[in-house]
């Protein structure tokens, strides 16, 4: 069963995901594209499952917290989570270009479109950094929950 709870926060009231275990599935934005915040009706609201990520989400965007000691369980192809996983690694407060994600990766150069393509399906917005990719000339460039949104996150970060 999908457990639920929201939380308001900079970049207007987030609504994290879990498995009954806790394991955090998604984080989604109210402006999220193709996505929504309407919980649906088979999940369960569980504030209390959800407090610890809550609390770190509240510290991090007070700019108290720099990592997030959470356990992550979301769905996607191999290739996706290979992407995610290299998100991981880039620290807070640092930019990484699509190029770099895909190398990164261990990805061949032909694959920076896929890899873009994966990093905008990333379901754990601001855990799994996705904020923190941007142009080959460093420009701000596509972010699911907009770029007044990517904005907000690199500033918290002090970029």
């Amino acid at each position: 069963m999908t457990r639920y709870t929201t939380m308001d926060s900079p970049l207007g009231r987030l609504q994290l995901t879990s498995d009954d275990e806790g394991r955090l599935t998604s984080l989604y934005a109210p402006v999220q594209k193709g996505r929504t915040v309407e919980p649906d009706p088979s999940w369960s609201r569980d504030p209390d499952l959800l407090a610890d990520a809550v609390a770190q989400l509240d510290e991090y965007f007070a700019g108290a917290r720099k990592e997030f000691d959470l356990a992550l369980a979301p769905t996607g192809t191999d290739f996706r989570q290979r992407v995610w996983r290299a998100l991981d690694d880039v620290p807070y407060g640092a930019t990484i270009t699509y190029k770099e994600l895909t190398q990164a990766a261990g990805l061949p150069p032909t694959s920076v479109r896929a890899v873009a393509g994966a990093v905008g399906a990333n379901p754990l917005l601001i855990l799994r950094p996705c904020h923190r990719v941007v142009g080959s000339d460093g420009s701000l460039t596509g972010f699911a929950a907009g770029l007044e949104a990517k904005q907000t996150l690199l500033g918290i970060e002090g970029r």
